[in-house]
């Protein structure tokens, strides 16, 4: 069944629909999440939060073709919430063991580590637009910021994420 079909029967309170997209959509969740809190847990946390402010409020998506910008929209403002709330400083874990890294585990922390240098909303374009393969105009719906400066945070990002990466091939 497609995503806009599940949507529409999980709006109208099907809960087995609502389950069905959740679980097609958990490792965006978790991926969005930990790109903004770079920890297991706290990732987890804001998935589950996300989920729960989605199943509260389902009711409220008037047109189910735009369930999943709905639903990373939700994730985006629970990630922000909760840095905000436990105000905590955001270290790289170099421990973390997940199936959404890649398998050369050398090549993942590398990119985790050229990813910090980036300032939050530029991180989190880069990782919406090439991590989610998400297109422009829906990161900066998402976002709620001009298409225009999408494009510019992904080549200024872009551009320092090459610098920082050919740093790191000379030093390594």
């Amino acid at each position: 069944m497609e995503q806009a079909e599940l949507a529409a029967k999980a709006i109208s309170g099907d809960e087995q629909s609502f389950t069905l997209l959740m679980d097609e959509m958990q490792g965006r969740l978790y991926r969005m999440a930990f790109s903004y809190v770079r920890n297991k847990d706290d990732a987890l946390e804001i998935v589950q939060e996300t989920v729960y402010k989605a199943f509260i409020s389902i009711h409220k998506l008037q047109k189910p073709q735009y369930f999943s910008t709905w639903l990373i929209k939700i994730s985006v403002n629970c990630a922000l919430d909760y840095i905000r709330k436990s105000k905590k400083i955001i270290y790289m874990d170099k421990d973390y063991e997940d199936s959404y890294v890649p398998e050369d585990r050398g090549e993942a922390i590398d990119l985790y580590e050229a990813l910090s240098v980036l300032d939050e909303k530029s991180r989190i374009v880069i990782v919406m637009r090439y991590f989610e393969d998400m297109p422009l105009k829906e990161i900066a719906n998402i976002l709620n910021i001009p298409l225009s400066t999408v494009k510019s945070m992904i080549y200024r990002g872009l551009e320092k994420l090459k610098i920082n990466l050919e740093e790191s091939d000379y030093n390594g």
